[in-house]
């Protein structure tokens, strides 16, 4: 299942859009040109990562979002996840050679922009093309996954808009300074064939290397928000949604259905519902099915990430019927 909001599908029509794919030749025509030419307006590596404040958001971020797209990172000192999903954005804009600019907000220094974009808990992503903003994705996310929405932003940029995107020279002044590749980890295997069962649906095969990780390292943030995914993916997967909703609807005391048919609302996206429904069953039940209820609770909220407000409302509203 990809964070909320990961999919570009639903921001344009491409099928839609007239002469799509003479935008995009020209794109690639005239980027092609630009480079032949010696790349005049070429830039460095370490160009392609930007820190953005409040006072230069227009000229950095609006302006240049009308010849590249703009990928915003909304971040803070505090955030442990925005530690994990801040060094792989800057990875990924240098290896995606100018298609995209990463431009880094703080949060906590440049709190009108936070307001401005609707940010409720970080880290959270967006785009800005030719002036429009799209929303991406809020939490960490897999690296296959962010690729998968880069390359769709991308083609939105190109067909709809034309966006060349910059030229990079890689012996351009300051290349010395480009955010460094980061040097592999003593997971990062690991994590990456997680990550390449997850988007093949085997969720037996990521769970367990979801698992190899956290038995290292229980802490590691993307390992324990991919096995979470993987888990309620798996027992998805394995039901048939119509009888469940009914069972459930029949059933308002029956625990199982009830837990069922919350990792139905949560992959569908229904994320109030699904917390609603357990928080729901959890105040009606006792003993071992209360504790069922509310584990299965715990592990969706790994699902949809820690910092996110819907977590925290819904363990405010958990505390509530447990005491």
């Amino acid at each position: 299942m990809q964070p909320r909001n990961m999919s570009m599908s639903g921001v344009v029509d491409l099928a839609a859009v007239k002469a799509a794919g003479e935008a995009k030749a020209k794109a690639e025509q005239a980027r092609a040109e630009a480079a032949r030419k010696g790349g005049a307006d070429a830039v460095a590596p370490s160009a392609l990562v930007i820190d953005v404040d409040e006072a230069g958001f227009e000229r950095d971020v609006l302006q240049r979002s009308a010849e590249v797209p703009v990928v915003i990172d909304f971040w803070a000192e505090w955030c442990e996840p925005c530690k994990q999903l801040g060094p792989l954005l800057e990875r990924l804009a240098v290896a995606y050679n100018g298609r995209f600019l990463l431009a880094k907000v703080d949060v906590d220094a440049n709190q009108m922009l936070m307001q401005q974009f609707g940010i409720q808990g970080i880290p959270a992503v967006f785009a800005v093309v030719a002036g429009q903003a799209l929303p991406l994705f809020q939490g960490a996310a897999p690296e296959a996954q962010i690729r998968e929405t880069l390359d769709q932003l991308i083609q939105v940029g190109e067909e709809r808009f034309g966006l060349t995107g910059i030229v990079v020279d890689p012996d351009a002044e300051g290349a010395d300074a480009a955010p460094a590749e980061i040097p592999a980890g003593p997971y990062d295997a690991l994590l990456e064939a997680a990550s390449v069962a997850l988007d093949a649906s085997d969720f037996p095969g990521a769970v367990q290397a979801y698992r190899n990780v956290l038995s290292d390292d229980p802490a590691n943030p993307e390992a324990k928000l991919g096995l979470a995914q993987a888990e309620l993916l798996g027992r998805v997967q394995k039901m048939n949604p119509q009888e469940v909703r009914e069972k459930a609807a029949a059933g308002p005391a029956d625990v199982a259905a009830q837990i069922d048919a919350a990792d139905l609302d949560l992959v569908g996206g229904h994320v109030e519902d699904a917390f609603g429904r357990l928080v729901e069953t959890v105040r009606r039940t006792f003993g071992d099915d209360r504790d069922a209820v509310r584990v299965r609770l715990l592990e969706l909220f790994e699902v949809i990430g820690p910092e996110d407000p819907r977590v925290a409302a819904a363990r405010t509203a958990l505390a509530r019927v447990l005491f």
